[in-house]
C-alpha cells in the first residue's frame, strides 16, 4: 500500500476519538512544553526583579507577532497540503508547504532587520516602560536574531500536523522547550535578561533544524526551491485560509500591547502582575488549542473526502475533551491564585494584583471549549469569512471594547477582568455557529 493510501484509510476510518486523540496528545505536549518553558522564563526573570519580569511581557507580545505570521502561513499552507493529500497529489502539496517555507523565512528576515534597526522605539510601542525598556531591549534582541528560524519552525510544525505527523511536531518543540528551561537555568544567573534571551534563540534555532529534518524525512509535500509556486494564486490562497489565524495571534499581540499600556499607570508591578497571570492563562488555554489542533487536520481532511458525519463527530469530541481538561486545569487558578503568583514573584503588590486577575482569568477559560474547535473547524473546512469573524472575537472585538469600557470605569479591576468577559462572550457568540453548522451540514454526499 502506497504513503498516500495509507494515510488516506488512516484519515477517514480510525474511530474519531482514537484519531483525534492521537494527534491532539503530541500536539497539546508540545503546547504544554512550550507554555511551560515561559512559565519557567517568567519565573527566572522574575528574581531579577520586577522590571525584569515585566520585560518578559512585552516580549510575549513580540512573539504573538511573529506566531501571527508564521500560523498564517503555516495553517494556511497545512489546510492545503491536506486537502492536496486527500486528492493524492503530492506535488500540489509539495507547492503549498515550500512556498508557505520560503516566504516565511524571508519575512522572518525582515521582521529582524527592521525590529534591530528600530529596536528601542518597537519595545516602547509594544509597551515598555523606560525603566522596563533596557531589560526589554537585552530580551528583544536574541528574540529578533532568532525570528526567522521561529517562522520557519511554525510553519514546519503545522504542516506536520496537517499531514498526521504530529509526533514529530512534539519532539522538534518539546526538545527545543526543554533546552530553553536548562537555557534559563544555566544563563540568566550570571548574564540576566540577555542569558534568557539567548537561551530562547538558541533552542528556538535548535528546535527549527530537528523539525526541518523530520519533515525532510517523513512528510509528503517536500519542501524545495523548485517547487516554489510561481502563480501569485497560490500564495493568496495560503494567506486567504491562512488569514484568520493571522487576526487571532495578531489582535493577541496588538490587544496585549494595549494591555500593557493601560497597565502603564499602575507600575511596573501592575504589569509583572498581568505578565504573569497571561502565561498561566496561556498554559490553560494551550491545551484547549492542543485538543483543537488535533482536529484541524481531521477536520480538513474529512470535509474533503466528503466524510461529513466523521467532521459533526470530530467537532463534539472536540469540545467536550477540551472542557474536561480546561476545566482541571482552571481549578488551581480559581482556588488558590495568590500562592501561584507567589511562585513567581514575592512582591506582595505583585501578588495582590495578580491573585485577582488570575482568578478571573481561569473562569473565563472555561469558555473557550466553546469558542476554538469551531473556529479551528471553520477554517479547516476553508470558510475563511466565517472563521476570520471568530477570530476578530476573543482579542478584538470582545476584548479591546472591553478593556478600554473597563480601565475607564473601574481603573485597574477592569484590567483584571477585561478578559475574562471577552472569554465568555466569545464562547457564547460561538454557539449558533455551531449549531448552523450541525443543522446545514449533511451526513453524507
Amino acid at each position: 500500500m502506497t504513503d498516500a493510501n495509507a494515510h488516506y484509510r488512516k484519515m477517514t476510518e480510525t474511530p474519531i476519538p482514537r484519531l483525534i486523540i492521537t494527534l491532539g496528545i503530541p500536539t497539546t505536549i508540545s503546547m504544554l512544553i512550550t507554555s511551560i518553558y515561559n512559565m519557567v522564563d517568567t519565573y527566572f526573570v522574575g528574581t531579577l526583579g520586577e522590571s525584569q519580569q515585566a520585560a518578559t511581557g512585552v516580549l510575549f507580545t513580540l512573539q504573538a507577532i511573529i506566531q501571527a505570521i508564521s500560523f498564517m502561513l503555516g495553517q494556511g499552507s497545512g489546510t492545503m497540503v491536506s486537502k492536496a493529500l486527500a486528492d493524492k497529489n503530492e506535488k500540489e502539496a509539495s507547492e503549498y508547504v515550500s512556498t508557505a517555507f520560503f516566504v516565511g523565512f524571508v519575512s522572518g528576515l525582515l521582521l529582524m532587520v527592521f525590529g534591530l534597526l528600530f529596536l528601542s522605539p518597537f519595545m516602547r510601542l509594544l509597551g515598555s516602560t523606560e525603566t522596563i525598556l533596557p531589560y526589554a531591549n537585552q530580551y528583544g534582541f536574541c528574540v529578533l536574531i532568532a525570528c526567522p528560524f521561529m517562522v520557519c519552525s511554525f510553519i514546519l510544525n503545522n504542516n506536520l500536523r496537517y499531514e498526521g505527523k504530529a509526533f514529530y511536531a512534539m519532539i522538534g518543540l518539546v526538545t527545543g522547550g526543554i533546552l530553553n528551561i536548562f537555557g534559563d537555568f544555566l544563563l540568566v544567573e550570571p548574564l540576566g535578561v540577555f542569558g534568557a534571551g539567548l537561551a530562547t534563540a538558541i533552542s528556538q534555532v535548535i528546535s527549527f533544524i530537528m523539525l526541518l529534518i523530520f519533515h525532510e524525512r517523513t512528510a509528503q509535500g517536500k519542501i524545495r526551491v523548485r517547487y516554489i509556486s510561481k502563480q501569485a494564486a497560490v500564495l493568496l490562497t495560503i494567506c486567504k485560509v491562512g488569514f484568520p489565524a493571522l487576526i487571532r495571534q495578531g489582535l493577541t499581540s496588538i490587544s496585549n500591547g494595549l494591555l500593557n499600556h493601560m497597565t502603564k499607570p499602575y507600575g511596573d508591578a501592575a504589569i509583572a502582575a498581568m505578565s504573569v497571570v497571561n502565561r498561566y492563562s496561556a498554559l490553560i488555554m494551550c491545551v484547549g488549542l492542543g485538543v483543537g489542533q488535533g482536529f484541524q487536520p481531521v477536520a480538513a481532511f474529512n470535509y474533503q473526502a466528503r466524510k461529513y458525519k466523521r467532521l459533526k463527530q470530530g467537532l463534539f469530541f472536540t469540545m467536550i475533551a477540551g472542557f474536561a481538561l480546561v476545566f482541571l486545569l482552571a481549578l488551581p487558578g480559581i482556588f488558590f491564585p495568590k500562592p501561584i503568583i507567589h511562585l513567581f514573584q514575592e512582591s506582595p503588590v505583585v501578588q495582590d494584583v495578580g491573585a485577582m486577575a488570575l482568578r478571573y482569568a481561569n473562569l473565563g477559560v472555561l469558555f473557550l471549549p466553546l469558542s476554538i474547535p469551531v473556529n479551528m473547524l471553520y477554517q479547516s473546512i476553508r470558510k475563511p469569512g466565517i472563521c476570520s469573524f471568530l477570530s476578530l472575537l476573543r482579542s478584538g472585538m470582545a476584548l479591546i471594547p472591553t478593556l478600554l469600557i473597563g480601565t475607564y470605569l473601574w481603573g485597574l479591576t477592569g484590567i483584571q477582568i477585561a478578559q475574562p468577559i471577552a472569554d465568555m462572550l466569545t464562547g457564547l457568540i460561538s454557539i449558533p455557529f455551531i449549531i448552523h453548522f450541525v443543522k446545514h451540514t449533511p451526513d453524507d454526499e
